[in-house]
């Protein structure tokens, strides 16, 4: 990166830094939060397969759910129907991350502090920890910085060391703007209609060897995108991902 681009790239981080602080101290979180929650309430949602997923929790099986980055703004509309079954969510040390640990955990979230992108073995360990005494985890397999449609390694170690099996959740809207981001984020339009349908579960064996381990990682991000993609369709849309 340039001496220019660094500059450009710090001085952002300077000015999100400071309007989250401000935005704490004058309490606009909350005000963001009733501007959400009124947007969030034009969309409808269906969730074909919500009450197997609801029964699974009911009967003490845990999961992690994975979904791609480019879904997230549907998924916290979506989170609201999951009642008391809060799903945990990496959120990010720094002062920014304070901003939206405070707007996600209002949002049905539980937010556990860490960064997959600085010192990711302690994110991880953090959300291994949390699945311990909780049902319900998140993960965002190509977060936070992508490439898009990418699937790390942390979610596959994050399966393995806890042994919670891995539930891929496919969410797709039948109107959004697409964001000039890396992931080309979908922000439904109001008024729209979002699916989300879950997978059936998978379950990672502890021991693999490296190839192995790469064969996993290869075959879940196969599965994971051709879903995706086939569910897309149904609403028209196609190469979103």
């Amino acid at each position: 990166m340039s001496d220019i681009k660094k500059s450009r790239h710090k001085s952002r981080s300077n000015a999100l830094i400071a309007f989250s602080k401000f935005a704490l101290q004058k309490n606009l979180v909350v005000i963001a939060y009733y501007i959400l929650r009124l947007y969030f309430l034009t969309m409808r949602i269906e969730a074909p397969n919500h009450e197997v997923i609801a029964k699974r929790m009911e009967n003490g099986e845990k999961m992690i759910a994975a979904l791609w980055h480019q879904r997230i703004v549907s998924a916290i509309r979506y989170a609201a129907r999951l009642g008391i079954y809060r799903p945990s969510a990496m959120i990010s040390q720094s002062r920014d991350g304070d901003l939206v640990s405070d707007i996600f955990g209002r949002m049905d979230f539980r937010p556990v502090r860490g960064s997959s992108s600085k010192d990711g073995k302690k994110a991880l360990s953090a959300m291994v920890e949390d699945l311990k005494n909780h049902a319900f985890g998140a993960h965002i397999p190509d977060g936070p910085r992508g490439p898009i449609g990418i699937i790390k390694p942390g979610l596959i170690v994050m399966a393995q060391q806890s042994g919670v099996p891995i539930v891929p959740l496919y969410i797709s809207v039948s109107r959004a703007w697409i964001l000039k981001s890396w992931d080309r984020c979908l922000v439904p339009k109001p008024f729209s209609k979002i699916t989300c349908r879950w997978g059936e579960p998978i379950f990672v064996p502890r021991d693999l060897s490296e190839q192995e381990f790469e064969a996993t990682r290869r075959e879940i991000e196969e599965l994971m995108l051709k879903n995706q993609r086939q569910d897309d369709h149904r609403f028209g849309w196609s190469n979103l991902i």
